[in-house]
């Protein structure tokens, strides 16, 4: 089956071909796709140079920084249009452990999308303060309470689809980005029927460059939940 993991990024020189090698040194037949936003500090520059070596690097370049959520929808209908059978998404800052890799592509093989969880089997992140700890725990409480998806993880971003499943699903109505990205891409899989498995994953916090996050991304999960709740985001009923 082919396989192609979906890394966005936006200034991540120190990481980017530091964890491609990591990936391939765990999976060598897969394939990797950098969307990279215009990053200023040449990330996409690197991955031009990687490319040169192996044909299964792949880089969508932007025109500057227009959030995770497109950057993970254009990614997607990369892999749809290439015809890749299962599709991940991962981070580029070591955050997600490559080496957990197989065990999403030995889960997927009986279902729709394989998320990795940090809350399946205690509290498993390490470097988080714990002010960001406590929101990303209470928010996945929250969640879960408020659409009943059942899930302990439904803000992680560390996933993979079947490509069948992504197709049932209008990317071009994906306008959440952060924690909004991530829990409404699995209520629409949850919505549409589809086979949903946690893993457990150990988060670890970036090591190298600049954390993403921001006030806005959470609030924007916040409303998010309600919207969910009262069918209030467009398309969640299944395609024909």
């Amino acid at each position: 089956m082919k396989t192609i993991i979906v890394i966005p990024t936006y200034d991540e020189k120190e990481n980017i071909s530091k964890i491609i090698k990591a990936i391939f040194e765990v999976k060598s037949d897969i394939h990797i796709l950098v969307v990279d936003d215009n990053s200023p500090d040449g990330t996409a520059r690197i991955v031009e140079d990687l490319m040169r070596d192996n044909n299964q690097i792949h880089l969508l370049k932007r025109k500057g920084k227009m959030g995770l959520g497109t950057a993970y929808c254009d990614g997607f209908r990369y892999a749809l249009d290439n015809n890749f059978d299962y599709i991940f998404e991962m981070d580029a800052d070591f955050s997600h452990d490559p080496k957990e890799i197989p065990n999403f592509l030995r889960e997927i093989e009986n279902n729709d999308l394989v998320l990795g969880s940090r809350y399946i089997k205690g509290v498993n992140v390490v470097n988080w303060p714990l002010k960001r700890l406590l929101l990303s725990y209470f928010a996945n409480v929250y969640t879960r309470f408020v659409t009943g998806l059942d899930v302990r993880d439904a803000t992680g971003g560390f996933k993979c689809f079947r490509a069948d499943i992504l197709r049932k699903i209008d990317l071009d109505l994906i306008k959440t980005n952060g924690y909004g990205f991530q829990m409404e891409m699995t209520y629409r899989v949850w919505k549409l029927g589809g086979r949903i498995k946690e893993i457990p994953i150990i988060f670890i916090d970036r090591m190298e460059g600049e954390s993403k996050m921001n006030n806005d991304i959470v609030w924007e999960a916040i409303f998010l939940v309600w919207k969910l709740k009262f069918g209030l985001v467009k398309g969640l009923k299944q395609k024909k």
